[in-house]
């Protein structure tokens, strides 16, 4: 039924302008679209859909992954520090951390949140 549809990552924020500005200028992402409803990011092959809701930041959990390749990996997770982002560390079998950043085998990850509390996830390796 859906096995050709393209799947958006939704995000919800109670602040459109911080959200826009975390987006935009720490993660670097380009507007596809800006309307009363949201934003919509344009991200690799998919989207990021950015929306005012009175639940943002709920989700305990992470709400959207970005896979990169293992070539740039440490140079994108160094320009997130440069603009102070702070990574998240947790216990979790199999997994050793260096600076903030996960490594099992030949995948390394990093989890942060944005300004409203969402969980974002930065992965060498295919989820």
């Amino acid at each position: 039924m859906f096995k050709d549809a393209q799947p958006v990552a939704t995000l919800a924020t109670a602040d459109r302008a911080k959200a826009r500005s975390f987006y935009e200028d720490t993660l670097g992402l380009s507007v596809e679209r800006d309307d009363p409803f949201g934003i919509t990011y344009a991200c690799g092959n998919g989207r990021l859909f950015v929306y005012e809701s009175a639940y943002a930041g709920t989700n305990k959990a992470t709400a959207v992954s970005f896979e990169t390749s293992p070539e740039t990996y440490d140079d994108e997770i160094e320009a997130l520090r440069q603009k102070g982002v702070t990574f998240m560390t947790f216990d979790m079998e199999g997994m050793e951390w260096n600076n903030g950043v996960a490594i099992a085998g030949p995948i390394k990850s990093v989890w942060f949140s944005d300004p409203d509390g969402n969980i974002l996830n930065v992965s060498t390796g295919e989820m």
